[in-house]
């Protein structure tokens, strides 16, 4: 109901002007494979017309490795707006360059690069302030400007909300403005160490950021995917004293225990705020939000979700705003996009806590988050629990959505014998 109001909605405002195409030329005489959201809980390996130049500053990138990310679950399951039938989902992946614009300086034909998960233009004010997902040129969606005032950056393989930018689960992608986008990658790194450059690792980084995670901090994070595990290894890399994972999932918790070797809360088990005030009396200095708008804990938010009396659930801030020390930092890094109903203003303003949120501006960690991965201080391969070709993309998403031991998957374009 709501997705078809927002493709209403869509309809009526229109699109803003953007400084490249979010829609671009196709080939249909060259097809490709791809995994494209065709309905609620269904995603298909289908083929699809493959992307052309359609800037000078465009690069067509061949795809050599790509991943489902926990916040495109949100897609699947039709809770994210504005999803239109047939879109090309994806948002972390790499690859080698095929072609590029005429006036894309830095890239080069045959690199191997990745991909930031944001598309910024890389000339506006918010990007020359390195505030690359605040770019105010590349997302044409109005609706979203409607919700929220602006517009954010356009966003590869995640609605049309963010643009309706095809994805890179998908044997090519156009990638827009290549020299701000793309990431050129050494030979001595593997994909599988570089891959999350896309996402993950420095989305985990910013949640430590912006919960101002220092040498001594104690923290609680909530949710235990892979930006979850990654945050957590981030706080260990940024000397903090004791770390706390909330999370329900067994192969989560243990990974958790077992390799980062921090304190962990199977919520399901334990109360999540007793326990962390057992375990850190007065409350944790720093709370990490890696879970996202969709998991209700109450029966409120469930049955109110289910009415569509609000979109995304305020159950796991009341739980942060609860645990976290006076004065001390909420982030916010798993993925809201609407309103929630019962948020808890009175105890962040009656505690003064410091709440920050949004997503990672990609590019402005890249090259220190490669200098951690090359040193060896941070090596992101200890989230890998599948490696799959991508024609398993779509019982993939159904087995990460059941919580069916995957962790983060590492799919090949190219059919593959790995394990």
């Amino acid at each position: 109901m709501l997705n078809a109001a927002a493709h209403l909605a869509d309809k009526v405002l229109g699109t803003a002007p953007t400084s490249t195409p979010t829609k671009p030329p196709t080939d249909p005489s060259r097809p490709m494979k791809a995994l494209i959201w065709h309905s609620n809980k269904d995603v298909r390996y289908v083929d699809k017309p493959r992307p052309l130049i359609a800037h000078p500053k465009d690069v067509i990138l061949k795809i050599t490795a790509t991943t489902i990310c926990g916040s495109d679950l949100h897609l699947y399951t039709g809770a994210m707006l504005d999803m239109h039938e047939g879109d090309i989902l994806g948002h972390e992946f790499m690859g080698i360059v095929e072609e590029v614009g005429s006036e894309v300086r830095d890239i080069k034909i045959g690199q191997r690069c990745v991909a930031s998960f944001d598309i910024a233009c890389g000339s506006c004010e918010y990007c020359q302030r390195q505030e690359y997902t605040a770019c105010d040129t590349t997302n044409d969606n109005k609706l979203v400007e409607k919700m929220y005032g602006h517009r954010p950056a356009a966003l590869f393989g995640y609605s049309h909300l963010t643009g309706g930018v095809a994805g890179g689960q998908a044997e090519y992608v156009r990638v827009p403005f290549g020299d701000v986008n793309l990431l050129p990658i050494p030979d001595k790194f593997t994909d599988e160490q570089v891959l999350f450059l896309s996402d993950v690792v420095p989305t985990s980084y910013h949640g430590c950021e912006l919960a101002n995670v220092k040498e001594g901090s104690t923290v609680a994070i909530w949710g235990l995917g892979p930006i979850g595990l990654m945050a957590a290894r981030w706080c260990q890399i940024r000397g903090a004293k004791k770390i706390i994972g909330i999370d329900c999932v067994p192969e989560r918790l243990r990974l958790a225990s077992l390799h980062l070797k921090i304190d962990t809360i199977n919520f399901k088990e334990q109360k999540t705020v007793d326990t962390i005030f057992k375990l850190v009396p007065g409350g944790v200095d720093c709370a990490i939000e890696c879970a996202g708008f969709e998991y209700a804990t109450t029966l409120l938010h469930k049955v109110e979700r289910a009415l569509t009396l609000e979109t995304d659930t305020a159950d796991i801030l009341s739980e942060m705003f609860t645990a976290v020390r006076k004065f001390g930092n909420v982030s916010i890094i798993g993925v809201y996009t609407g309103y929630a109903n019962h948020f808890p203003i009175g105890a962040m303003m009656e505690k003064d806590l410091t709440v920050k949120g949004g997503q990672s501006p990609t590019q402005k960690y890249w090259k220190m988050c490669l200098e951690k991965i090359d040193s060896g201080e941070l090596d992101p391969t200890f989230i890998i629990s599948h490696k799959l070709n991508l024609s398993d993309g779509p019982s993939a998403y159904k087995k990460f959505y059941d919580k069916d031991g995957i962790i983060k998957v590492f799919f090949r374009t190219t059919p593959t014998t790995a394990p």
